[in-house]
């Protein structure tokens, strides 16, 4: 008999995950049976199964206090575990929930997103966006906790990265961009210091936005260097990581992307810079490419192409920063156009065959193969046989989704193709494994291209 709890007692819970349920069915369907990724959808999903997420959590949480009391296990007055703060490791005042579905104490997760963390605490998890939602739910239970147990909650702490500059700081920050113009070896000193503060202290970067000039001072040094841009190694990648730190704060990322000197830069970086300069430079390019007129920008400014150029050396140390600003810059069907047109698509493969990061590679061609260069691209490589082959190999269901994803656009292509799938699945039964055991995208793939090979032998024997 199942046990019976607040979760299922509740009619107006049950009636509101019933919806929930059904908006993120129609939301993965809008997902799944668009070719392209539709962004939107992805976001209402993310923010559906948050919603249920919140729901289950109230089931588990309940049950889990009901149990405590029946069990007079809070009669100590120990804090149950689910109203501390992992960060602070303190009661919650405020607490919210981040993306991946964690709960946090808003000062301390606000202070740890400030600081240019993109990932959850603690499962490490890549936060697809970072906006908090009040957890009113556990909020309310700890209130009542705290009620019972004859505590007052303390008000919760703001935590403003912008008031925390002093004027000292201020005066700080005026001297080290009048270093920049200054000799090369105060122009040193000042960008390893500013490069040390908009690490650490969020409020260095967000004083950047407040002054139109503040950015040209900072690359100064770098107009004046541009014809000899090997002999000072170690301050263009002061510079440019102290560019990254400094896009990574929210309100800045417009006016770097649109200050001129900004993207030229970048592409100097990623061409003349030794490894770290180049990989950072890439991932300022991932994170001002958040905004989608930013990756307007990008694209148009001819930035794809480094980027691509060096995606296709398969440095180790680069690749992921890499793959990750292409495939942000590419959602712009504009910018496939480009990266196709610049190389994209044989840097991608010769990667993938050598099995350099596989998993971001494979996300980045299944995208890129909406375009039919592309996939002419794609079949003149011997792209086909290296597909198959990592359907065979991996056990990553995300991979082999993006595999046959690929080849069925292939196959719908180009006929040539379909002798050579059809010696596959007569030798490995590759494409009916999948059509049997893969995602729900993966089997309708995998469906689709036997349904087209059952077809085309059974009109060859008809002929």
């Amino acid at each position: 008999m199942a046990k019976s709890g607040v979760f299922e007692r509740d009619p107006a819970t049950v009636v509101k995950t019933v919806e929930l349920k059904k908006e993120f069915q129609k939301m993965v369907r809008a997902i799944v049976d668009d070719d392209d990724i539709n962004l939107e959808a992805i976001d209402k999903a993310q923010r559906t199964l948050l919603a249920l997420k919140e729901l289950k959590l109230k089931k588990s949480l309940s049950l889990k206090i009901l149990n405590q009391h029946c069990n007079q296990e809070t009669a100590s007055g120990k804090v149950p575990e689910e109203f501390v703060c992992p960060l602070s490791k303190e009661l919650m005042r405020d607490p919210v929930i981040i993306a991946t579905g964690q709960t946090y104490d808003r000062p301390h997760i606000q202070k740890w997103l400030k600081a240019g963390n993109r990932t959850c605490p603690q499962t490490q998890q890549v936060l697809s966006h970072t906006t908090v939602v009040p957890n009113l739910l556990i909020r309310d239970m700890i209130m009542q906790w705290c009620e019972n147990h004859g505590i007052k909650l303390p008000e919760s702490i703001k935590y403003n990265d912008e008031d925390s500059l002093t004027e000292a700081d201020r005066e700080q920050f005026d001297t080290l961009l009048r270093k920049m113009s200054s000799t090369l070896s105060e122009q040193k000193e000042a960008a390893k210091q500013l490069r040390l503060l908009t690490k650490k202290m969020p409020s260095f970067r967000a004083i950047f936005g407040e002054s139109a000039d503040a950015i040209p001072q900072l690359l100064s040094p770098l107009s004046q260097t541009k014809d000899e841009p090997n002999l000072h190694q170690d301050l263009l990648e002061d510079i440019i990581t102290t560019l990254l730190n400094i896009s990574i704060h929210d309100s800045n990322k417009k006016l770097v992307a649109e200050t001129p000197m900004v993207i030229p830069i970048l592409m100097d970086a990623l061409r003349l810079g030794i490894i770290d300069t180049r990989s950072n430079a890439a991932a300022a390019l991932f994170t001002l490419s958040a905004l989608d007129s930013n990756k307007d920008l990008i694209g148009k400014s001819g930035a794809l192409k480094p980027l691509i150029d060096l995606l296709d050396e398969g440095h180790p140390l680069a690749m992921k920063d890499v793959a990750s600003a292409i495939f942000n810059v590419c959602i712009l069907h504009q910018n496939k156009v480009r990266a196709v047109s610049d190389g994209a698509v044989r840097a991608i493969l010769k990667n993938i065959t050598d099995r350099k990061h596989v998993d971001e590679l494979l996300s980045l061609l299944a995208m890129l193969s909406t375009n039919q260069k592309a996939i002419e691209e794609m079949v003149e490589l011997g792209a086909v046989p290296c597909l198959l082959n990592i359907i065979r190999e991996t056990s990553c269901a995300r991979n082999k989704e993006n595999c046959i994803a690929i080849l069925y656009t292939i196959c719908f292509s180009d006929r040539t193709k379909w002798k050579e799938v059809r010696e596959e699945e007569r030798m490995y039964h590759t494409i009916s494994q999948l059509a049997r055991n893969g995602t729900s995208r993966a089997k309708r793939k995998a469906s689709g291209i036997l349904e087209r090979l059952d077809r085309a032998a059974h009109f060859t024997h008809s002929a």
